[in-house]
């Protein structure tokens, strides 16, 4: 089932619900803020505070950095993350594949609102497939004459029961670069989050996993060459409008992307198509 609906501001989102899953997606942004497969505890993070307002982000689910993560390289005055997480995107397919999958793809195309920020051309699509695993593509067209460059994230938002018992596997001899300190350190064993984080991991394995406690969510990523980590801790919480003062106990941000230590180019012409599988398994004891 596919539903069309809007909030009480007449903020517009997708929700679907088949035999294996429920998810929620928002027009604005092309943002998933809800996966849940059916018998399972939520995948994704949604703050009880978030905006679900126009031109706001929305605080959790799998916000969209394009055409550049963090803050621009050169203008600090542009928004954060680039601007396609709060443009509004225009639905181009629904369907429902078979009883317990179901598509939906959404465009961004450039228009003089968005080349007054990034003077391109550009058609980008997101597939998202909702089933017994997630699995969201996006594809970034360069239809101008001129090659430019990106630096891009899918920015998943984990919901997790407690951060004190949270491992990320996978990484283990993989160089990072933290933001914190402004130093490249090398990953050893497992990461564990026990204070504030922001990293960004380069040359990345296809295969991480987050463990929490009984549960384990597998993330199967494709054509992407990095992963950021990031969990506010205690005063960056206190410091979010749009979060409660302890919810960074029970989120983790894995950030699926191409940030790397160089931009990526994208000839003209050219598409690139990258996107990020998330599964959920309950795990056994013993």
């Amino acid at each position: 089932m596919i539903e069309h609906k809007q909030k009480e501001n007449g903020f517009k989102y997708i929700e679907i619900k088949n035999e294996k899953a429920e998810a929620k997606i928002a027009l604005q942004g092309a943002h998933v803020f809800h996966y849940k497969e059916l018998g399972k505890p939520s995948v994704l993070w949604l703050s009880e505070l978030a905006y679900f307002e126009e031109g706001k982000a929305i605080r959790g689910g799998i916000p969209i950095c394009f055409p550049w993560f963090g803050k621009h390289k050169t203008d600090a005055t542009l928004a954060q993350h680039g601007f396609a997480r709060t443009a509004l995107w225009t639905l181009t397919l629904e369907e429902e594949i078979e009883s317990n999958t179901t598509h939906i793809q959404l465009q961004l195309l450039s228009d003089e609102k968005s080349k007054a920020l990034w003077n391109y051309e550009f058609d980008v699509r997101l597939d998202v497939v909702v089933g017994s695993e997630l699995s969201v593509t996006l594809s970034v067209h360069n239809t101008d004459s001129k090659p430019f460059e990106i630096t891009t994230a899918l920015h998943s938002y984990f919901n997790v029961s407690n951060i004190d018992e949270v491992l990320v596997k996978g990484l283990d001899n993989t160089s990072y670069y933290d933001a914190l300190d402004k130093m490249e350190y090398v990953q050893k064993g497992e990461v564990i989050i026990d204070k504030e984080v922001d990293r960004v991991y380069y040359d990345v394995p296809n295969n991480i996993e987050l463990h929490d406690g009984k549960r384990k969510v597998e993330l199967t990523q494709s054509n992407l060459n990095s992963l950021v980590v990031w969990n506010p801790w205690i005063e960056k919480s206190k410091q979010m409008a749009d979060m409660n003062n302890d919810a960074y106990k029970n989120m983790l941000c894995l950030e699926t992307g191409n940030i790397g230590r160089k931009p990526l180019t994208i000839e003209a012409n050219e598409r690139c198509v990258y996107g990020v599988v998330l599964k959920s398994y309950i795990v056994e004891e013993g």
